[in-house]
């Protein structure tokens, strides 16, 4: 079908275009963007107060499948991303298989293809089982469809491996998402390090913990080259580095994720799992600095670390629970808290939400440029709403902002050229 999207605000920071204008979209590609287009036979779409952006893009999400299929799935992962405006999501590669074999890559593409809701770009394995003992077969992945590789959840510590992992993917073209996170240092804790974690009686988990692994790295990288992403960065110090890396221009990116600019460790004091995560919610020092860095552009994308956990899971002792919260439906609501406060402009925020993976990753998408694929996101800043647990398309329901009452949402969230997410509705539009 073809659509109009008819007097939207259409935000495209790749090709610096911010103003009310229609976007014509035809046989799943983007056709013509400018002011008073004709219908000529579309499904006019009123934008009238929306935006009309790039499709938002997850670069780091947990769908479980194959092996926790009670936690998650392909389907409801995809399910859950159409609902918070995501066209395109990176599950990451510690599943049970792990994804570090050809069969495990093409599993992920053929039930993404069969669910047919969202783009499923597979992340796979750093080291074969995620043991940190020998590297995947890098090449071979690389030419199954995976964009980027990753232990994530595990550190890669040894740092003769790290380097050869560099050493090869660069040859590939592929960046290392690492989960940095010094093991010696992070032995039994449950929470930042600091005054709250003394108070509460948990065992803390030191800010140098990360940060300690991102100085390494960047060391590495300035040695033998690659490409290194730093994934859910959290701590002040992590900030300084990569920003002082940047200046020297190695090649080093960075995201953060919704909960390290909306919480901080005091939010714990209530002693519900469903704020425990890893790495830790810091200090407000550090949230302060997250804002920055985002602000700066040293932190290059957000994005969810969606991690689904069963009620069972999570409904235990602090110490005892797993590490990790849901963030597919909620991060679009408190990424725009960002611009409602003035940290972002809503340009800001859309490159950190799409231009800017898509580009880091090398993938032909966060743009609303003529001829790309009609992945758009329609989001209504304004609309006032509440998190519950029951809406969830997410198996799992272990968010910590359930009850909270976020400001903008996504309305629409079409892939190339369908509309398969309209008013929280998931649709298999044609």
């Amino acid at each position: 079908m073809k659509f109009l999207f008819k007097g939207g605000r259409v935000i495209d920071p790749k090709n610096k275009r911010d103003e009310r204008c229609d976007l014509l979209v035809e046989r799943g590609k983007i056709v013509q963007v400018g002011k008073h287009l004709s219908p000529n036979g579309s499904q006019v779409i009123d934008a009238d107060g929306l935006w009309v952006v790039p499709g938002l893009m997850d670069m780091h999400v947990h769908l479980r499948q194959p092996g926790r299929e009670d936690k998650e799935t392909i389907l409801t992962g995809s399910r859950a991303a159409a609902k918070g405006g995501f066209t395109s999501v990176l599950p990451m590669a510690n599943t049970d298989p792990v994804v570090d074999n050809r069969g495990a890559v093409e599993f992920l593409l053929s039930e993404a293809k069969r669910v047919g809701l969202v783009n499923v770009f597979p992340v796979a394995a750093v080291t074969k089982g995620l043991k940190g003992e020998e590297l995947s077969e890098i090449g071979e992945l690389a030419s199954v469809g995976c964009v980027a590789l990753s232990d994530d959840g595990k550190p890669i510590h040894n740092a003769k491996l790290m380097r050869h992992a560099l050493e090869y993917a660069a040859m590939f073209g592929l960046p290392i998402i690492a989960h940095e996170q010094d093991p010696s240092l992070f032995e039994g804790g449950v929470m930042h390090e600091g005054y709250t974690s003394t108070v509460l009686g948990l065992r803390g988990i030191p800010s140098v913990c990360e940060s300690i692994m991102v100085a390494r790295d960047i060391e590495l990288v300035k040695f033998v080259g690659g490409k290194v992403h730093f994934a859910h960065v959290s701590s002040e110090r992590s900030i300084e580095l990569i920003r002082e890396a940047k200046r020297q221009g190695l090649a080093v990116t960075c995201e953060t994720a919704p909960h390290y600019f909306s919480l901080t460790d005091k939010d714990i004091s209530c002693f519900d799992a469903n704020f425990k995560m890893n790495p830790p919610l810091r200090s407000e020092e550090d949230v302060e600095a997250v804002k920055k860095a985002l602000k700066d552009g040293t932190i290059d994308c957000i994005a969810t670390d969606h991690a689904p956990h069963t009620e069972q899971e999570k409904d235990t002792e602090f110490d005892a629970a797993p590490f990790g919260i849901i963030g597919l439906e909620s991060s679009l609501g408190l990424c725009l808290s960002l611009v409602h406060t003035g940290v972002l402009t809503p340009s800001e925020l859309v490159s950190r939400m799409s231009l800017a993976p898509a580009t880091l990753l090398g993938l032909p998408k966060g743009t609303l440029s003529i001829g790309m694929d009609a992945d758009i996101t329609v989001i209504d800043p304004d609309e006032t709403w509440t998190l519950r647990s029951e809406d969830f398309e997410s198996k799992s329901k272990n968010s910590p902002f359930v009850g909270r009452t976020l400001k903008g949402r996504a309305k629409i969230t079409m892939v190339s050229g369908r509309i398969v997410m309209k008013d929280g509705k998931i649709t298999k539009g044609d």
